[in-house]
């Protein structure tokens, strides 16, 4: 008997068959030795069928039975031959029996081939809809998956081998045994030749073991090729001719015929096997070799891999020689699995994470991921060796250790590929069916990832110190215990805890086999009770262990057993929640008189790292989707896990434990609403709570995809009045905790739900989740003493909300949904108002709402709604008395738009913002904004206003800005006198103010700016009493050639010489004082002496006085000034003076001899102040150099 597998594997079985003669007919033995009894198992009864079944008469032809055209029954031949070919390794049928005829060794070798397309496709491609595809025999690829491109599905390998096929590219199909072979036909491409492709499958017990193909294909999944020729075997198996395995016919050749055989097979193939076919002769030929000592072939390490069929005419079988045989079948200690490149894997994977989330990569791993789950679903026992190699690559991704040695956190897709990986590895070690063997391997495994160091914890940031609640059960007495006193829970933390749960409970057992599992005498109301009031079984575990149960059974094609323990998961739920509120109905006057509160649930469900409400909507959704047989799925779970011992209890059907009316989707909806209900607490961490809303945004994504009814409406009025009354069992309860997850984006859904059918509801049940207690200092603790039955334990700390931005927009969210929805209802508007003053504390959000509120109010296809107009008003001046005294980048908008919404109500909304401006803005605000946006022109037009009303805004404006002037006269001043022009009392007292303020709170610049406004509106004599004023508050240095206060002072003298000389004596001195930049003062000097002072008067007239005399004051003082300012200005630059600064400097020198030479013996003075300069600065020789040379 030859070894099975594939060469060159050395390990393989090697093994002689006695008892066989050259007289012996085709497929008979005679004699041989017995086998121990304890070869046997479960499957000898069909394997002995079989051998009886040798006699019957000859099947009908092989792709018969396959393809349904028989309409005779199946023959016991047939029905036994596929049993064993399912169960038994082809070595145990032979050590099981002496003698197996011809026909039953067809038989068997034809049926163990894979008959369905399932896991071909499922092991050639990332096919989304592979998982939704009939199992058996059915074709799964003859229809595109939902929403997937047909481009690029077509260019998946599984598409592509059925276009191979359907091209008739497939040929020379050969089936030896265990083993197919054939060439593929790759068409000719535009620019690329036809190609062939030899293509070689090895299968065992209907799953492919290995496959190689021409091609060089460097994938996880096998290739086009690979799938064509396993299809054509699938879809065509009579047009596949088929030979017993290749040493059975070896044992029918004599001498002569096996030496012809060799030799012949050399000749045809002597490039490829001569070398090996000569080394395996001279070891034959060596008395001492290996080959001839042991009975069994030792095979070289350098052993040619090309055509491995070619080879076997070089081993004689003998009596006393054994030789391998690829094309026998499997071992009895081979592993029957389906082909997986493990190398690809772990390349592949590695590659993904490389690229850093680039280029599709986490798109791809997911994909993975949902292929791990695929093969779970088939119960594939690689989809736990593939999920390893996926763990191995992501714990030696190097951004682990990089990101902790940084202190940073990972990325949030990266770390949502971990939590999948996490519930991967909990839905594996829950596998109802997995040997003891496997799990401790596995817990040995998931303990050495989890004690790296780098290992993410599940918190995504830093460690939960909440107590090991996965181990609730009862049954759970053996927890393990090292990870619940690690300091920090990681990603393996709850696989590993959930190695110790078990499925051997009898009462859990009932309720995931049966369907008439009931007990109408069980009368025990305790908490605990197993059954219900109805007598339908409960479920009591801590709920996302006991969720993760349903996930576990559904991850492993256990979907009608997921459905029963998902259904019995609810009602216990349902129970808890009518006792809850019994409980808090007994003591709620107590706790509402005390104020007290409770975190009933330290860890939520939405949110949590394993989605126990995402697991539960999700399992009962898919049972109102599927038709029965399909959900049914596999039916051997009861089979496996043992026959459920019969108790004495009456039976209904599964429905039944369902209300009457009651459907899975009705059961769904609840239990979604259950969860989003919770109360419970916010947890720690960014990532953690993010983790809370993008999961309650996802549920509620997907509820909002279905159609409510009637009995829908009826469940959403049921949960939301118990949501409202179930106290601290409910995040919409009268009191809860401070740091309670805000309800805000699930009472949204549960408005516009609620809003068509029960209006009161919605608003009652939004407006109770409008609350942020957390922003409020006066919120309950919730860590006073709770009375009994009320448990929870919060941790004194301080709020650390990363997500309160996000929580604040979804609670602004809700607020404007119910302004949207109450247009038009002046109660439910109050009301709404009311909450949103009460509740929201952010100005911006404020704002956002007031502007919602605004656009609803005043929509082009509808007159203005006044009363919501009001609210955005009342909001509009909530958000002015906000940030009156806070910084915030959007005030002028706010204000512009106060003023835009006050005008679209009326005048008595302007006049009334006007009266309470110092409430409401800053005085500049309401004098450059607010006051002259309300005295504009389009503001009178838009309101179509008569003189009175005119009168009536413009003096509260006139009010208005006066009590500005004096409260802020520096910024305020200018804007008052405008508003107060065309009122002669109220322009007085505005200027007034402007005195009263010019020597003490007011400085030159604005000044200035005010007697520039004087002048222009004529009056001159004003404008040079606030220049002068000005002029006492500046002081210009002698560097300060370029100040912006220059123009204002020529400007100043400028006026003061056109009003006369006695203005112009009188401000002078002024200049003198405060102006020390000498190229001013020059400037001033030189245009003084160009005119007369006064020369245009006041109303116009020529004044015909003579020029001012420079040997005179107040030009003599000026001048004087100004060969000072000179002469200082000039030691001080030369205090620090460079050289490529030199012929500035003689510039300079050039103006200042020019203002010298304006007085009468100016020219001795620059003289004497030159020749100074010489001796004082002698060493500075260029510099004196070109002094000399410019002025001598």
């Amino acid at each position: 008997m030859a070894e099975r597998g594939q060469l060159p594997s050395p390990s393989k079985r090697l093994c002689c068959r006695p008892g066989y003669g050259l007289g012996c007919r085709l497929g008979y033995r005679v004699g041989g030795t017995g086998l121990s009894s304890g070869m046997l198992c479960a499957g000898s009864p069909p394997a002995a069928a079989a051998v009886a079944a040798a006699a019957a008469p000859p099947p009908p032809p092989l792709g018969g039975l396959l393809l349904g055209k028989t309409q005779s029954p199946e023959s016991l031949l047939d029905i036994a031959a596929r049993k064993v070919a399912e169960k038994w390794p082809f070595q145990r049928v032979e050590e099981r029996f002496e003698r197996i005829p011809e026909p039953v060794q067809r038989r068997i070798v034809y049926w163990s081939f894979p008959r369905g397309e399932r896991e071909i496709c499922m092991y050639s491609s990332f096919n989304p809809g592979a998982e939704d595809a009939a199992p058996g025999g059915s074709t799964v690829g003859t229809a595109p998956s939902g929403g997937a491109d047909t481009t690029a599905e077509n260019r998946l390998p599984f598409r592509r081998g059925i276009a191979l096929l359907d091209g008739g590219c497939v040929d020379n199909v050969l089936q030896v045994g265990f083993h197919l072979s054939g060439t593929v036909t790759e068409p000719a491409m535009q620019s690329e030749p036809e190609t062939v492709c030899n293509v070689a499958i090895s299968f065992d017990r209907c799953k492919i073991t290995s496959v190689t193909c021409s091609c060089g294909n460097k994938d996880i999944f096998y290739c086009a090729h690979v799938v064509a020729l396993s299809l054509y075997r699938i879809r065509k198996p009579d047009q596949v001719k088929l030979h017993l395995p290749i040493s059975e016919t070896l044992f029918q050749m004599n001498r002569d015929q096996l030496q012809k055989f060799v030799q012949y097979l050399i000749t045809v193939h002597h490039t490829e096997v001569l070398p090996t076919a000569q080394k395996l002769a001279d070891e034959i030929l060596s008395q001492n070799s290996e080959i001839n000592q042991v009975h069994a072939v030792h095979v070289p390490d350098d052993f040619e891999t090309g055509d491995l069929s070619n080879l076997w005419g070089l081993i004689f079988c003998t009596e006393d020689n054994s030789a391998p045989d690829p094309t026998a079948g499997a071992s009895t200690d081979d592993e029957n699995c389906w082909h997986l490149d493990e190398e690809q894997v772990q390349e592949q994977v590695k590659l993904f994470l490389s690229q850093g989330g680039y280029h599709g990569s986490g798109k791809q791993l997911n994909l993975l991921f949902a292929k791990v789950r695929e093969m779970l679903k088939m119960r594939d026992s690689n989809g736990a060796r593939m999920l390893t190699l996926i763990t191995e690559q992501f714990m030696a991704d190097p951004r682990l250790l990089l990101w902790r040695q940084q202190g940073t956190a990972m990325t949030d897709k990266y770390r949502q590929l971990w939590d999948e990986l996490g519930a991967l590895w909990m839905c594996i070690v829950l596998n109802p069916h997995c040997k003891l063997e496997q799990k401790a391997s596995w817990l040995k495994q998931l303990k050495k990832w989890n004690s790296v160091d780098v290992c993410p914890w599940e918190d995504g940031n830093h460690g939960n110190e909440l107590p090991n609640l996965t181990n609730a059960l009862p049954q759970g007495a053996n927890a393990n215990q090292d990870s619940s006193n690690r300091p920090h829970r990681t990603v393996f933390t709850r696989a590993i805890e959930a190695c110790d749960l078990h499925w051997q409970d009898s009462h859990l057992q009932h309720i995931i086999c049966s369907d008439l599992y009931t007990n109408y005498c069980y009368h025990d109301n305790t908490e605990n009770s197993v059954f219900d009031s109805h007598g339908w079984p409960l479920w009591h575990e801590h709920v996302p262990t006991a969720c993760a149960r349903v996930d576990a059974l559904r991850s492993h094609g256990y979907s009608r057993e997921a459905l029963r323990l998902a259904i019995a998961i609810v009602n216990t739920l349902r129970r808890q929640q009518q006792k809850q509120l019994e409980m808090f109905q007994a003591q709620k006057k107590e706790l509402l008189h005390k104020g007290v509160t409770s975190i009933t649930n330290l860890e939520g469900w939405v949110g949590h790292p394993l989605d126990p409400i995402g697991t539960l909507f999700i399992s009962l959704m898919e049972a109102c989707r599927v038709d029965d047989e399909s959900f049914h799925g596999f039916s051997d779970f009861t089979e496996n896990m043992g026959q459920c011992k019969s108790l004495e209890y009456q039976h209904l059907p599964a429905h039944k434990f369902l209300e009457e009316g009651e459907s899975y989707l009705m059961l769904a909806v609840e239990v979604a609403l259950i969860g989003l209900g919770q109360q419970r607490i916010m947890p720690d961490g960014l990532y953690a709570q993010e983790k809370v809303c993008r999961n309650e945004e996802q549920l509620i994504s997907k509820l909002q995809e279905i159609e409510l009814d009637d009995t829908l409406v009826k469940i959403f009025r049921k949960q939301a009045v118990f949501l409202l009354e179930a106290g601290p069992y409910s995040g919409l309860g009268e009191l809860i905790h401070r740091e309670s997850v805000p309800m805000h984006t699930f009472a949204k859904y549960l408005f516009t739900s609620l809003l068509p059918h029960d209006a009161e509801l919605a608003y009652k049940t939004a407006l109770r989740a409008m609350r942020l207690l957390v922003l409020e200092s006066t919120a309950p603790s919730g860590d006073m003493p709770r009375p009994h039955h009320i448990a929870s334990v919060v941790p004194n700390r301080y709020p650390r909300w990363f997500t309160l931005s996000h929580i604040e927009s979804q609670q602004c969210e809700l607020a404007s949904t119910m302004l949207t929805a109450a247009k038009g209802d002046v109660r439910r508007l109050e009301t709404v108002l009311e909450s949103i003053q009460k509740n929201i504390h952010s100005s911006s959000h404020i704002f956002k709402l007031a502007q919602d509120a605004f656009k609803i109010a005043t929509l082009m296809d509808s007159l203005p709604d006044i009363t919501l107009l009001k609210v955005s008003l009342e909001l509009g001046l909530q958000v002015m008395r906000m940030t009156l005294s806070t910084l915030n980048w959007r005030r002028r908008e706010m204000v512009r738009w106060l003023v835009t919404c006050a005008t679209e109500i009326g005048v008595y909304a302007l006049d009334s913002i006007m009266q309470n401006w110092f409430t409401l803005f800053t005085p500049t605000e309401a004098t450059s904004i607010v006051a002259t946006t309300v005295m504009s022109n389009s503001t009178i037009v838009r309101l179509h206003l008569d003189c009175h009303q005119q009168e009536k805004l413009a003096s509260s404006a006139r009010t208005l800005a006066l009590q500005c002037a004096m409260k802020d006269p520096q910024n305020c001043a200018l804007s008052a006198l405008t508003l107060c022009e065309k009122d002669h009392i109220a322009f007085e007292t505005a200027y007034q103010i402007v005195l009263d303020a010019a020597t003490t709170g007011m400085n030159y610049s604005q000044l200035f700016t005010i007697a520039r406004y004087m002048e222009h509106r004529g009056y001159p004599m004003r404008a040079y009493k606030l220049a002068t004023l000005a002029m006492t508050h500046l002081n210009l240095s002698y560097n300060q050639d370029t100040h912006p206060a220059i123009n204002d002072v020529l400007w100043a003298c400028a006026l003061s010489h056109s009003l006369g000389k006695n203005e112009l004596a009188a401000i002078i001195p002024l200049v003198v004082k405060s102006v020390k930049c000498a190229t001013v003062l020059s400037d001033i000097l030189r245009r003084c002496t160009l005119t007369t002072p006064g020369i245009v008067g006041l109303h116009g007239k020529r004044n015909s006085s003579k020029l001012m005399s420079l040997e005179k004051a107040p030009l003599r003082q000026l001048l004087d000034a100004t060969i000072g300012a000179y002469i200082n200005t000039t030691h001080s630059r030369l205090t620090h003076i460079s050289p490529r600064h030199y012929s500035e400097f003689i510039e300079f020198l050039s103006k200042a001899r020019e203002t010298f030479l304006m007085a009468h013996d100016g020219h001795i003075q620059f003289t004497q102040f030159i020749d100074n300069l010489k001796q004082i600065y002698k060493g500075k020789k260029k510099l004196m150099m070109l002094v000399r040379e410019r002025f001598g």
